[in-house]
């Protein structure tokens, strides 16, 4: 098994997606950002944008051509309303994706929701050798994604990701 420096430190970006979501009731937002430095990662940047694909992919596009950013962990927009549209912002950003984050993310949600987890469009891969991951909205989501899969790999993915 490839052991991972699980002291390194990671520099991520937050984006919540969201039309009703502002920085005092952004709990999502808040949890991952509190998430991530209890794992002594740096939070370079956090914005919230509207359920809008040309507003994702500029400020996730504009993420990606930063050089102090590593990871840019995108909350909300994954489900299936007509607003819904982090799933297709995302997907046709990607150079590569990791299916096993969206499969493994609804096996875990299974075992909490049942078979409503089928209804998560979680995504995650790679855009301009950063780390993207795309999760629900919801708390239980969010911590689900965050303690079961995001920080338990995101230094093995940026050292993944800087191999030459």
């Amino acid at each position: 098994m490839h052991k991972h420096n699980e002291s390194a430190i990671v520099r991520v970006a937050v984006l919540t997606v969201s039309d009703t979501r502002n920085i005092e009731n952004d709990q999502s937002g808040k949890l991952i950002k509190s998430l991530l430095i209890e794992n002594n990662h740096i939070v370079q940047e956090y914005k919230i944008t509207k359920d809008d694909i040309l507003s994702i992919d500029s400020i996730v596009n504009s993420w990606c051509e930063n050089a102090n950013i590593e990871v840019i962990i995108v909350t909300g927009g994954t489900g299936f309303t007509k607003r819904d549209v982090t799933y297709e912002a995302i997907s046709r950003l990607l150079d590569k994706e990791m299916q096993g984050f969206g499969e493994l993310f609804r096996s875990l949600s299974y075992t909490e929701i049942g078979p409503k987890a089928m209804f998560s469009r979680a995504i995650a891969g790679t855009i301009n050798g950063r780390a993207v991951y795309a999760i629900p909205g919801s708390k239980n989501a969010v911590k689900l994604a965050m303690t079961k899969l995001i920080l338990p790999t995101c230094q093995h993915f940026i050292e993944e990701l800087n191999r030459q």
